[in-house]
Parts: C-alpha cells; structure tokens; sequence
C-alpha cells in the first residue's frame, strides 16, 4: 500500500515506512510494483497529475468522515484529526490550519497564512523589508532590528493565537513549518 498526501506545494508519499515528496508542480514518479496507492488531496490541478499517471489510485475523501459542525473542512485537517482524540493539530505548511479535538470530536479550527505568505505580505509593504525570518527569536525580548522585528511580528502573533486555542491540551504539529512553530511549545510534539 502507498499513501499519498496531495498539498498545495508537494506530493507526499508513504510506504513502508519510508517518506518522500515531490513537488506538487512535477508529475509524480514513483514505483508502484502493484500496490494500491491511496491519496488525498487539497490540490486539483495535482491530484489530476496523479490520476493521469494511477488512474485506479483511490481517493480517499469520501471514505472519511469527521464529527464536526465545521462546514467545508478541507481533507487535510479532516485526515489529521481523525488521528487525534483530544489535542490541537496545527498544520504550519503553505497555510497554516488549527483544529481542536475533544473525546473524537472537531469543536472547531481557524486558518492563518503560512510563514512564506507572512514573508510575502511584508516584501510587498516595503522593498526594505524583504529579509529572511529569523526563527531563533525570544517571545519575551523586544526586537532590536528590522529582521527581528518582522520575525516577531508574524511569528509571534501565529504563536499568541495558537496558545489562546490550546489551554491544557497537546499540541500536534506538522507541516513543513511544523519544526520552528513547536519549538515555541512545551507541550508540542
């Protein structure tokens, strides 16, 4: 069996407990050997460069349902919740998602820009702030220069709003930002 995630920017695939991605721009070129391959996908354009190459790959989407009043969640988040019985799941990719989990149940969840479109936003303020983040920053030191400040300004506002949804609970991270976010966490994985 394969599985496939279908993301905004990368294929990802698992088998065998082995890992890999591709971008989601490129055709997905993977070795079957016969097995099924399972997919889900938020992607349109992507998921119809898989089908053309596996027409017989499986979409999961209709296969998985979430205890939820949260209407239009995408695939992604419901997928990642149904691995979660009660915790936070945050999703720090091209978007980053928040979703709460109570005894199997979604309560609810919000979406914020991924850290690349923070970056995006403040180029297209000002030339003067085209910098790279810097991830080693302190939530409780004033920033001292423009890389620092602007690093604060996203970083720790995505942090601040998060903590306000976590209270006691666990806190899943993924995502390819996943890393730097729950740093900011004791009670990360």
């Amino acid at each position: 069996m394969i599985l496939c995630d279908i993301g905004n920017s990368f294929f990802h695939f698992y088998k065998d407990g082995r890992i890999w991605k591709i971008p989601a721009k490129e055709n997905p070129e993977i070795e079957r050997g016969g097995e099924k391959l399972y997919f889900i996908s938020v992607n349109p354009q992507a998921a119809k460069k898989l089908l053309n190459k596996f027409p017989d790959a499986i979409n999961l989407d209709k296969f998985t349902f979430l205890d939820t009043n949260y209407e239009g969640i995408g695939i992604d988040r419901a997928a990642a919740c149904k691995a979660i019985d009660d915790g936070v799941i945050v999703d720090a990719g091209s978007a980053i998602t928040v979703d709460v989990m109570q005894n199997g149940m979604h309560l609810g969840g919000y979406i914020l820009p991924g850290i690349k479109e923070y970056k995006r936003a403040y180029e297209n303020i000002s030339p003067a702030l085209n910098k790279n983040f810097n991830f080693d920053i302190s939530k409780e030191l004033l920033p001292q220069n423009t890389v620092d400040a602007i690093s604060y300004g996203a970083i720790i506002s995505i942090v601040t709003i998060i903590e306000k949804s976590v209270k006691n609970k666990r806190i899943y991270f993924t995502g390819g930002d996943g890393p730097y976010m729950a740093r900011f966490f004791s009670n990360g994985i």
